[in-house]
């Protein structure tokens, strides 16, 4: 289809208007996985991702491809550079945000927790590591470590150069390590430990809620100042015990459900069929040590569907 002034059109998915197919579509519908994990990674927010992607788009779309020597990494590098722009206002959000802030959770297809790595580098713990280190470190660890891009590449994304990435990686790696979950765990494991503990809030029984989290377990509730949650961190077993044991037991009308979040077993609460809170958790030698809980409705809205994400 042409507009009046005789330039081709396409739909906000980035394709033609008229159905056809061109080179540029055909390359950004076959990276569109891989440029929206490469946003999310960087911006823990779905919603963001995909205004990301839009404008990765419209970008791409004015290239001249006869110019490009390899579509799959001046996507990323495209991808990159509007994901920075679009992290430091998403920075000046979360200043004003109401109570703690919390990734967007993901409802992901099975095959996302068959890479190991990818897995890792989307679970909800790790996003929020990944919230500790400044923009470009993020995307410098990020395109390194999880896409394995090479420093040129990465220079090119974040207008560094390759020796200043390199320092940059290793700074970054180096954060990331002493903050991440102590080992790998693996899925057989996370559902074990997540079956123990909603047994445990099912039953309310507040002995078994404390063999199953670690001494130090953090919880934290994002509401986003629409729906009520702890607005401070809850820190201690004994702690979160008896919030969870007294809260959820005061409600009827709750039902518990394993499912897959951000490529790990998650907890899904609804209440009357309502799909009302995503608890995630991090599991650090077969304790849970991190609880994070999802209520804001805004970031609920990719849990109605399985999100592919890919490297």
């Amino acid at each position: 289809m042409q507009s009046e002034r005789g330039e081709r059109t396409e739909d906000t998915a980035g394709r033609p208007a008229d159905g056809g197919a061109d080179p540029a579509t055909e390359a950004f519908v076959a990276h569109r996985n891989l440029l929206f994990t490469v946003a999310y990674e960087l911006l823990g927010s779905a919603a963001d991702a995909e205004d990301v992607l839009q404008e990765t788009w419209l970008r791409w779309a004015g290239v001249d491809l006869g110019t490009v020597r390899d579509p799959r990494a001046y996507l990323v590098r495209i991808t990159t550079r509007q994901s920075l722009t679009r992290l430091r206002t998403l920075g000046r959000r979360k200043e004003s945000y109401v109570g703690p802030w919390l990734p967007e959770p993901l409802l992901t297809t099975p095959d996302v927790a068959e890479d190991v790595e990818l897995a890792d580098s989307v679970s909800m713990a790790m996003l929020l590591v990944l919230e500790t280190l400044t923009p470009t470190e993020r995307a410098v660890f990020v395109l390194r470590d999880v896409f394995d891009l090479a420093y040129d590449e990465i220079a090119e994304a974040v207008d560094k150069t390759p020796a200043a990435v390199r320092q940059i990686a290793h700074r970054a790696r180096a954060h990331v390590a002493a903050r991440r979950p102590r080992g790998t765990v693996s899925p057989a494991q996370s559902r074990n430990a997540l079956a123990a503990f909603q047994r445990a809030v099912e039953t309310g029984d507040l002995q078994s809620l404390l063999d199953v989290l670690a001494p130090d377990v953090v919880l934290l509730g994002d509401g986003g100042g629409v729906k009520q949650a702890v607005l401070r961190p809850i820190v201690g077993a004994g702690k979160v015990a008896r919030l969870l044991a007294a809260g959820l037991g005061r409600i009827t009308a709750a039902s518990l459900r394993p499912a897959q979040v951000n490529a790990y077993p998650a907890l899904i609460i609804r209440l009357n069929g309502e799909l009302d809170t995503v608890v995630a958790v991090r599991i650090d030698d077969g304790l849970i040590t991190g609880l994070y809980a999802v209520r804001n409705p805004e970031k609920l809205s990719h849990m109605q569907r399985e999100t592919t994400l890919r490297r």
